[in-house]
Protein backbone atom coordinates (compact mmCIF):
# COMPACT_ATOMS: atom_id res chain seq x y z
CA UNK A 1 0.00 0.00 0.00
CA UNK A 2 1.24 3.11 -1.20
CA UNK A 3 1.36 6.53 0.71
CA UNK A 4 -1.73 7.95 -1.26
CA UNK A 5 -3.45 5.29 -1.04
CA UNK A 6 -3.30 4.57 3.15
CA UNK A 7 -4.42 8.67 3.39
CA UNK A 8 -7.35 7.81 1.24
CA UNK A 9 -8.26 4.81 3.28
CA UNK A 10 -8.14 7.03 6.31
CA UNK A 11 -10.30 9.82 4.88
CA UNK A 12 -12.66 6.92 3.65
CA UNK A 13 -16.09 7.51 5.43
CA UNK A 14 -16.70 4.82 7.77
CA UNK A 15 -19.86 2.42 6.78
CA UNK A 16 -22.31 3.10 9.53
CA UNK A 17 -23.35 0.97 12.24
CA UNK A 18 -26.77 -0.07 12.81
CA UNK A 19 -28.11 1.61 15.83
CA UNK A 20 -31.66 1.76 17.36
CA UNK A 21 -34.18 4.37 16.89
CA UNK A 22 -34.02 7.73 18.93
CA UNK A 23 -36.38 8.75 21.33
CA UNK A 24 -37.12 12.17 19.25
CA UNK A 25 -37.94 10.09 15.82
CA UNK A 26 -40.51 8.32 17.17
CA UNK A 27 -44.39 8.97 16.25
CA UNK A 28 -47.09 9.50 18.98
CA UNK A 29 -49.78 7.12 16.75
CA UNK A 30 -48.16 3.41 16.68
CA UNK A 31 -46.84 4.12 20.35
CA UNK A 32 -50.33 5.07 21.60
CA UNK A 33 -51.68 2.72 19.16
CA UNK A 34 -49.63 0.08 20.78
CA UNK A 35 -50.39 0.90 24.13
CA UNK A 36 -54.34 0.73 23.99
CA UNK A 37 -53.38 -2.86 22.00
CA UNK A 38 -51.79 -4.30 25.07
CA UNK A 39 -54.91 -3.30 27.43
CA UNK A 40 -56.90 -4.92 24.69
CA UNK A 41 -55.21 -7.67 24.45
CA UNK A 42 -55.07 -8.18 28.90
CA UNK A 43 -58.38 -8.09 28.13
CA UNK A 44 -58.88 -10.33 25.88
CA UNK A 45 -56.60 -13.03 27.19
CA UNK A 46 -58.77 -12.94 30.40
CA UNK A 47 -61.28 -16.35 29.41
CA UNK A 48 -58.17 -18.37 29.21
CA UNK A 49 -57.57 -17.84 32.97
CA UNK A 50 -61.28 -18.53 34.27
CA UNK A 51 -60.08 -22.14 34.89
CA UNK A 52 -62.92 -23.04 37.15
CA UNK A 53 -65.54 -21.40 34.28
CA UNK A 54 -67.76 -23.18 32.21
CA UNK A 55 -66.84 -23.21 28.49
CA UNK A 56 -69.36 -22.51 25.50
CA UNK A 57 -69.18 -24.58 22.17
CA UNK A 58 -66.41 -22.28 21.13
CA UNK A 59 -64.10 -23.19 23.94
CA UNK A 60 -63.20 -19.80 24.77
CA UNK A 61 -65.45 -17.54 26.64
CA UNK A 62 -67.55 -18.59 29.30
CA UNK A 63 -71.23 -19.54 29.55
CA UNK A 64 -71.53 -18.77 33.39
CA UNK A 65 -72.19 -16.05 35.70
CA UNK A 66 -74.30 -13.21 35.63
CA UNK A 67 -76.03 -10.57 33.79
CA UNK A 68 -72.78 -8.27 34.33
CA UNK A 69 -70.28 -11.12 32.98
CA UNK A 70 -72.51 -12.15 30.12
CA UNK A 71 -72.29 -8.49 28.80
CA UNK A 72 -68.33 -8.64 29.23
CA UNK A 73 -68.62 -11.67 26.98
CA UNK A 74 -70.87 -10.28 24.83
CA UNK A 75 -68.43 -7.07 24.29
CA UNK A 76 -65.44 -9.42 24.06
CA UNK A 77 -66.83 -11.36 21.14
CA UNK A 78 -67.90 -8.04 19.01
CA UNK A 79 -65.12 -5.81 19.99
CA UNK A 80 -61.98 -7.67 20.96
CA UNK A 81 -61.53 -11.86 20.35
CA UNK A 82 -60.06 -12.42 17.03
CA UNK A 83 -60.11 -8.19 16.58
CA UNK A 84 -56.66 -7.07 18.56
CA UNK A 85 -54.19 -10.08 17.37
CA UNK A 86 -54.65 -8.44 13.54
CA UNK A 87 -53.83 -4.90 15.08
CA UNK A 88 -51.10 -5.99 16.78
CA UNK A 89 -49.55 -7.78 13.15
CA UNK A 90 -49.99 -4.53 11.30
CA UNK A 91 -48.38 -2.43 13.94
CA UNK A 92 -45.56 -4.75 13.77
CA UNK A 93 -45.14 -5.01 9.99
CA UNK A 94 -45.25 -1.01 10.08
CA UNK A 95 -42.37 -1.48 12.85
CA UNK A 96 -40.37 -3.50 10.53
CA UNK A 97 -40.43 -1.39 7.85
CA UNK A 98 -39.84 2.00 9.94
CA UNK A 99 -36.96 0.44 11.33
CA UNK A 100 -36.00 -0.60 8.00
CA UNK A 101 -36.04 2.60 6.40
CA UNK A 102 -34.23 4.28 9.50
CA UNK A 103 -31.45 2.40 8.93
CA UNK A 104 -31.56 2.56 5.08
CA UNK A 105 -31.98 6.33 5.37
CA UNK A 106 -28.86 6.40 8.22
CA UNK A 107 -26.50 4.78 5.38
CA UNK A 108 -27.13 2.12 6.34
CA UNK A 109 -27.31 -0.72 2.89
CA UNK A 110 -30.52 -2.65 2.15
CA UNK A 111 -28.29 -6.41 2.60
CA UNK A 112 -27.37 -5.34 5.86
CA UNK A 113 -30.78 -3.59 7.44
CA UNK A 114 -32.50 -6.74 6.23
CA UNK A 115 -29.75 -9.23 7.87
CA UNK A 116 -30.77 -6.61 10.96
CA UNK A 117 -33.93 -7.58 11.06
CA UNK A 118 -33.69 -11.63 10.30
CA UNK A 119 -31.90 -11.17 13.77
CA UNK A 120 -34.45 -9.45 15.84
CA UNK A 121 -37.21 -12.02 14.49
CA UNK A 122 -35.03 -14.84 15.46
CA UNK A 123 -34.88 -13.44 18.83
CA UNK A 124 -38.22 -12.96 19.16
CA UNK A 125 -39.11 -16.28 18.38
CA UNK A 126 -36.39 -17.31 21.16
CA UNK A 127 -37.81 -15.05 23.55
CA UNK A 128 -41.86 -16.00 22.66
CA UNK A 129 -40.87 -19.88 23.30
CA UNK A 130 -39.26 -18.84 26.62
CA UNK A 131 -42.16 -16.76 27.80
CA UNK A 132 -44.77 -19.28 26.76
CA UNK A 133 -42.47 -22.08 28.62
CA UNK A 134 -42.31 -20.57 31.44
CA UNK A 135 -45.75 -18.42 32.28
CA UNK A 136 -47.98 -18.00 29.07
CA UNK A 137 -49.01 -20.74 26.17
CA UNK A 138 -50.66 -18.22 24.16
CA UNK A 139 -47.56 -15.86 23.60
CA UNK A 140 -47.50 -14.13 20.31
CA UNK A 141 -44.00 -13.16 20.16
CA UNK A 142 -42.93 -16.01 18.86
CA UNK A 143 -45.52 -16.44 16.42
CA UNK A 144 -45.26 -12.99 14.81
CA UNK A 145 -41.26 -13.34 15.08
CA UNK A 146 -41.82 -16.40 12.64
CA UNK A 147 -44.26 -14.52 10.28
CA UNK A 148 -41.85 -11.48 10.25
CA UNK A 149 -39.02 -13.62 9.60
CA UNK A 150 -40.62 -15.22 6.37
CA UNK A 151 -42.27 -12.07 5.22
CA UNK A 152 -39.28 -9.41 6.11
CA UNK A 153 -37.33 -11.83 4.05
CA UNK A 154 -39.91 -12.06 1.02
CA UNK A 155 -40.75 -8.57 0.62
CA UNK A 156 -38.91 -6.02 3.04
CA UNK A 157 -36.96 -5.02 -0.27
CA UNK A 158 -39.52 -5.74 -3.22
CA UNK A 159 -40.80 -2.78 -5.09
CA UNK A 160 -44.51 -0.75 -4.27
CA UNK A 161 -46.46 -1.99 -7.06
CA UNK A 162 -45.00 -5.89 -5.81
CA UNK A 163 -46.06 -5.19 -2.27
CA UNK A 164 -49.78 -4.11 -3.57
CA UNK A 165 -50.08 -7.11 -5.94
CA UNK A 166 -49.33 -9.54 -2.92
CA UNK A 167 -51.20 -7.96 -0.84
CA UNK A 168 -54.48 -7.90 -2.77
CA UNK A 169 -53.03 -11.75 -3.95
CA UNK A 170 -53.24 -12.52 0.12
CA UNK A 171 -56.49 -11.09 1.46
CA UNK A 172 -58.01 -12.92 -1.85
CA UNK A 173 -56.35 -16.57 -0.66
CA UNK A 174 -57.10 -15.41 3.05
CA UNK A 175 -60.97 -14.75 2.65
CA UNK A 176 -61.41 -18.08 0.08
CA UNK A 177 -59.53 -20.19 2.91
CA UNK A 178 -61.89 -19.01 5.08
CA UNK A 179 -65.21 -19.19 2.76
CA UNK A 180 -64.66 -22.18 1.03
CA UNK A 181 -65.70 -24.48 3.74
CA UNK A 182 -68.59 -22.56 5.05
CA UNK A 183 -69.68 -21.74 1.20
CA UNK A 184 -69.35 -25.76 0.35
CA UNK A 185 -71.74 -26.21 3.90
CA UNK A 186 -74.02 -23.97 2.94
CA UNK A 187 -75.05 -25.41 -0.49
CA UNK A 188 -75.08 -28.72 1.15
CA UNK A 189 -77.48 -27.72 3.25
CA UNK A 190 -75.16 -28.57 6.22
CA UNK A 191 -74.39 -25.36 7.54
CA UNK A 192 -75.51 -25.69 10.82
CA UNK A 193 -73.87 -29.03 11.42
CA UNK A 194 -70.22 -26.96 10.13
CA UNK A 195 -67.78 -27.43 13.03
CA UNK A 196 -67.60 -29.59 15.92
CA UNK A 197 -69.03 -28.72 19.39
CA UNK A 198 -67.00 -31.40 21.22
CA UNK A 199 -64.21 -30.36 20.75
CA UNK A 200 -61.64 -29.88 23.44
CA UNK A 201 -62.24 -25.97 24.55
CA UNK A 202 -59.86 -23.87 23.09
CA UNK A 203 -59.02 -22.54 26.73
CA UNK A 204 -57.70 -26.17 28.20
CA UNK A 205 -54.20 -25.42 26.14
CA UNK A 206 -52.94 -23.12 28.62
CA UNK A 207 -53.10 -25.13 31.43
CA UNK A 208 -54.01 -22.29 33.91
CA UNK A 209 -56.20 -24.93 35.71
CA UNK A 210 -52.96 -27.20 36.20
CA UNK A 211 -51.66 -27.54 39.67
CA UNK A 212 -48.20 -28.14 38.86
CA UNK A 213 -46.31 -26.08 37.28
CA UNK A 214 -44.22 -28.21 35.55
CA UNK A 215 -46.89 -29.95 34.07
CA UNK A 216 -48.45 -26.82 32.85
CA UNK A 217 -45.37 -26.18 31.35
CA UNK A 218 -45.56 -29.28 29.30
CA UNK A 219 -48.83 -28.42 27.85
CA UNK A 220 -47.34 -24.54 27.18
CA UNK A 221 -44.78 -25.43 25.20
CA UNK A 222 -47.04 -28.16 22.92
CA UNK A 223 -49.67 -25.08 22.25
CA UNK A 224 -46.56 -23.03 21.42
CA UNK A 225 -44.56 -25.26 19.12
CA UNK A 226 -48.08 -25.70 17.26
CA UNK A 227 -48.07 -21.36 17.00
CA UNK A 228 -44.84 -21.56 15.91
CA UNK A 229 -44.21 -24.89 14.26
CA UNK A 230 -47.88 -25.27 12.59
CA UNK A 231 -50.27 -22.70 12.82
CA UNK A 232 -47.27 -19.83 11.74
CA UNK A 233 -47.09 -21.73 8.89
CA UNK A 234 -50.57 -22.26 7.87
CA UNK A 235 -50.82 -18.91 8.15
CA UNK A 236 -48.54 -17.82 5.84
CA UNK A 237 -49.60 -20.49 3.30
CA UNK A 238 -53.05 -19.59 3.78
CA UNK A 239 -52.17 -15.53 2.92
CA UNK A 240 -53.01 -14.72 6.48
CA UNK A 241 -50.21 -12.26 6.00
CA UNK A 242 -51.55 -9.57 4.28
CA UNK A 243 -51.90 -7.50 7.60
CA UNK A 244 -48.23 -7.48 7.55
CA UNK A 245 -47.83 -6.25 4.39
CA UNK A 246 -50.77 -3.61 4.55
CA UNK A 247 -48.41 -2.40 7.57
CA UNK A 248 -45.55 -2.45 5.42
CA UNK A 249 -46.86 -0.60 2.88
CA UNK A 250 -48.33 2.21 5.19
CA UNK A 251 -44.71 2.76 6.86
CA UNK A 252 -43.56 3.78 2.95
CA UNK A 253 -46.48 6.15 3.20
CA UNK A 254 -46.03 7.35 6.75
CA UNK A 255 -50.06 7.01 7.72
CA UNK A 256 -49.42 7.19 10.78
CA UNK A 257 -46.39 9.82 11.26
CA UNK A 258 -48.56 11.77 9.41
CA UNK A 259 -52.43 11.03 9.58
CA UNK A 260 -53.23 14.66 8.35
CA UNK A 261 -51.79 13.66 5.13
CA UNK A 262 -54.30 10.33 5.03
CA UNK A 263 -57.80 11.70 6.39
CA UNK A 264 -59.82 10.67 3.67
CA UNK A 265 -58.17 6.98 4.07
CA UNK A 266 -58.37 6.83 7.96
CA UNK A 267 -61.83 8.29 7.91
CA UNK A 268 -63.16 5.74 5.26
CA UNK A 269 -60.89 2.59 7.21
CA UNK A 270 -62.21 3.48 10.47
CA UNK A 271 -65.77 3.65 9.90
CA UNK A 272 -66.15 0.63 7.33
CA UNK A 273 -63.30 -1.19 9.15
CA UNK A 274 -64.68 -1.09 12.38
CA UNK A 275 -68.14 -1.59 11.62
CA UNK A 276 -67.38 -4.92 9.45
CA UNK A 277 -65.37 -6.22 12.07
CA UNK A 278 -68.18 -5.74 14.75
CA UNK A 279 -71.08 -6.91 12.19
CA UNK A 280 -68.91 -10.39 11.94
CA UNK A 281 -68.92 -10.66 15.63
CA UNK A 282 -72.51 -9.87 16.70
CA UNK A 283 -73.73 -13.00 15.84
CA UNK A 284 -71.22 -15.04 17.61
CA UNK A 285 -72.72 -12.94 20.66
CA UNK A 286 -76.06 -13.26 19.95
CA UNK A 287 -75.44 -16.95 20.07
CA UNK A 288 -73.54 -17.07 22.98
CA UNK A 289 -76.17 -15.06 25.23
CA UNK A 290 -78.81 -17.03 23.93
CA UNK A 291 -80.62 -14.51 22.12
CA UNK A 292 -79.73 -16.66 18.39
CA UNK A 293 -80.89 -19.76 18.29
CA UNK A 294 -77.72 -21.65 16.49
CA UNK A 295 -76.56 -25.69 16.82
CA UNK A 296 -73.88 -26.06 19.03
CA UNK A 297 -71.60 -27.23 16.34
CA UNK A 298 -72.00 -23.89 14.29
CA UNK A 299 -70.72 -21.66 17.53
CA UNK A 300 -67.64 -24.36 17.60
CA UNK A 301 -63.99 -23.20 16.95
CA UNK A 302 -64.20 -24.60 13.51
CA UNK A 303 -68.22 -23.27 12.94
CA UNK A 304 -69.50 -20.88 10.82
CA UNK A 305 -70.19 -18.57 13.19
CA UNK A 306 -66.08 -18.65 14.50
CA UNK A 307 -65.12 -18.53 10.42
CA UNK A 308 -67.41 -14.81 10.38
CA UNK A 309 -65.86 -13.69 13.32
CA UNK A 310 -62.24 -14.85 12.17
CA UNK A 311 -62.50 -13.32 8.73
CA UNK A 312 -63.65 -9.95 9.97
CA UNK A 313 -61.71 -9.82 12.45
CA UNK A 314 -58.64 -7.75 10.49
CA UNK A 315 -61.13 -5.26 9.34
CA UNK A 316 -61.69 -3.98 12.88
CA UNK A 317 -58.13 -4.04 14.05
CA UNK A 318 -57.19 -2.05 10.65
CA UNK A 319 -60.32 0.46 12.13
CA UNK A 320 -59.00 1.10 15.54
CA UNK A 321 -55.59 1.64 14.29
CA UNK A 322 -57.42 4.34 11.96
CA UNK A 323 -59.58 5.77 14.47
CA UNK A 324 -55.87 6.17 17.24
CA UNK A 325 -54.38 8.16 14.13
CA UNK A 326 -57.41 10.27 13.90
CA UNK A 327 -57.43 10.99 17.47
CA UNK A 328 -53.89 11.96 17.22
CA UNK A 329 -54.39 14.26 14.48
CA UNK A 330 -57.40 15.88 16.45
CA UNK A 331 -55.04 15.91 19.67
CA UNK A 332 -52.37 17.63 18.07
CA UNK A 333 -54.12 20.41 16.49
CA UNK A 334 -55.33 21.10 19.57
CA UNK A 335 -52.49 21.01 21.58
CA UNK A 336 -51.13 23.46 18.87
CA UNK A 337 -53.13 25.76 19.48
CA UNK A 338 -53.30 25.52 23.58
CA UNK A 339 -49.56 26.15 22.94
CA UNK A 340 -48.78 22.71 24.85
CA UNK A 341 -50.07 23.81 27.71
CA UNK A 342 -49.66 20.85 30.79
CA UNK A 343 -52.85 18.89 31.36
CA UNK A 344 -54.09 15.70 33.04
CA UNK A 345 -55.54 14.34 29.38
CA UNK A 346 -51.60 14.89 28.07
CA UNK A 347 -50.02 13.09 30.67
CA UNK A 348 -52.14 10.33 30.43
CA UNK A 349 -51.60 10.28 26.69
CA UNK A 350 -47.55 10.25 27.31
CA UNK A 351 -47.99 7.44 30.16
CA UNK A 352 -50.05 5.11 27.49
CA UNK A 353 -47.72 5.84 24.51
CA UNK A 354 -44.85 5.27 27.39
CA UNK A 355 -46.41 1.61 27.84
CA UNK A 356 -46.53 1.86 23.52
CA UNK A 357 -42.72 2.66 23.10
CA UNK A 358 -41.90 -0.66 26.04
CA UNK A 359 -44.88 -3.25 24.52
CA UNK A 360 -42.49 -5.31 24.84
CA UNK A 361 -41.51 -5.58 28.36
CA UNK A 362 -44.78 -4.61 29.49
CA UNK A 363 -46.80 -7.58 27.44
CA UNK A 364 -44.18 -9.57 28.97
CA UNK A 365 -45.16 -8.05 32.76
CA UNK A 366 -48.75 -8.72 31.71
CA UNK A 367 -47.93 -12.64 32.25
CA UNK A 368 -45.86 -12.42 35.31
CA UNK A 369 -48.97 -10.92 37.18
CA UNK A 370 -51.32 -12.74 35.54
CA UNK A 371 -50.46 -16.69 35.84
CA UNK A 372 -48.64 -16.59 39.19
CA UNK A 373 -51.80 -15.31 40.71
CA UNK A 374 -54.61 -16.85 38.95
CA UNK A 375 -52.56 -20.23 37.82
CA UNK A 376 -53.88 -23.14 39.88
CA UNK A 377 -50.47 -23.93 40.46
CA UNK A 378 -49.91 -20.35 41.75
CA UNK A 379 -52.56 -18.33 44.38
CA UNK A 380 -55.06 -19.86 42.28
CA UNK A 381 -57.45 -16.50 42.03
CA UNK A 382 -58.39 -17.33 38.53
CA UNK A 383 -60.78 -19.89 40.18
CA UNK A 384 -62.83 -17.42 42.54
CA UNK A 385 -63.67 -14.90 39.68
CA UNK A 386 -65.78 -14.19 36.74
CA UNK A 387 -65.62 -12.46 33.21
CA UNK A 388 -66.47 -8.93 34.97
CA UNK A 389 -63.91 -9.43 37.80
CA UNK A 390 -61.48 -10.79 35.54
CA UNK A 391 -61.63 -7.69 33.31
CA UNK A 392 -61.45 -5.37 36.27
CA UNK A 393 -58.09 -7.64 37.50
CA UNK A 394 -56.69 -7.09 34.12
CA UNK A 395 -57.35 -3.34 33.50
CA UNK A 396 -55.54 -3.28 36.79
CA UNK A 397 -52.53 -5.18 35.60
CA UNK A 398 -52.64 -2.71 32.82
CA UNK A 399 -52.46 0.37 34.83
CA UNK A 400 -49.57 -1.43 36.23
CA UNK A 401 -47.72 -1.25 33.29
CA UNK A 402 -48.65 2.10 32.44
CA UNK A 403 -47.04 3.37 35.63
CA UNK A 404 -43.98 1.59 35.69
CA UNK A 405 -43.87 2.56 31.65
CA UNK A 406 -44.43 6.26 32.12
CA UNK A 407 -41.92 6.31 35.39
CA UNK A 408 -39.55 4.97 33.33
CA UNK A 409 -40.41 7.71 30.22
CA UNK A 410 -39.95 10.29 32.69
CA UNK A 411 -35.95 9.35 33.71
CA UNK A 412 -35.72 8.68 29.93
CA UNK A 413 -35.26 4.85 30.51
CA UNK A 414 -35.97 2.11 27.91
CA UNK A 415 -38.33 -1.12 28.99
CA UNK A 416 -35.76 -3.76 30.25
CA UNK A 417 -36.85 -6.20 27.58
CA UNK A 418 -36.22 -3.77 24.61
CA UNK A 419 -33.01 -2.95 26.64
CA UNK A 420 -31.91 -6.87 26.11
CA UNK A 421 -33.15 -7.56 22.21
CA UNK A 422 -31.64 -3.84 21.28
CA UNK A 423 -27.76 -5.54 22.90
CA UNK A 424 -29.14 -9.03 21.09
CA UNK A 425 -30.14 -7.07 18.08
CA UNK A 426 -26.75 -4.72 17.50
CA UNK A 427 -24.47 -5.90 19.73
CA UNK A 428 -22.72 -3.84 22.93
CA UNK A 429 -22.01 -0.67 21.91
CA UNK A 430 -18.03 0.48 21.53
Amino acid sequence: MTFDTAADEATRPVAPRPTGVRAAERALAPDLARGLMLLFIAMSNTAFHLWNSDYGPSGWQPTNGGWLDHTVQFAMIVGLDLRIYPLFAFLFGYGMMQLYLRQTASGTSERKAAALLRKRSLWMIVIGLTHAGLLMAGDIVGYYGLLSLALGWLFLRRGDRALKWWIWISLTVTVAAAAQPVVTAALQGELGSLGDAGADAGSEAYAAGEGSWLAAAGTRMTTAFFLVGMAAPLVLVTGGGFIFLLGFWAARRRILEEPGKHLKLLKGTAIIGIAVGWLGGLPAALAHVGALDVSPDAESDTGALMALRDVTGSAAGLGYVALVALFVHWWTRRRQQQRDKSTTAATAITAISAVGKRSLSCYLTHSLLFAPILAAWGLGLGEHLTSATMVLFALGVWLVTVAGAYALEIRGKRGPAETLLRRLMYGKRT
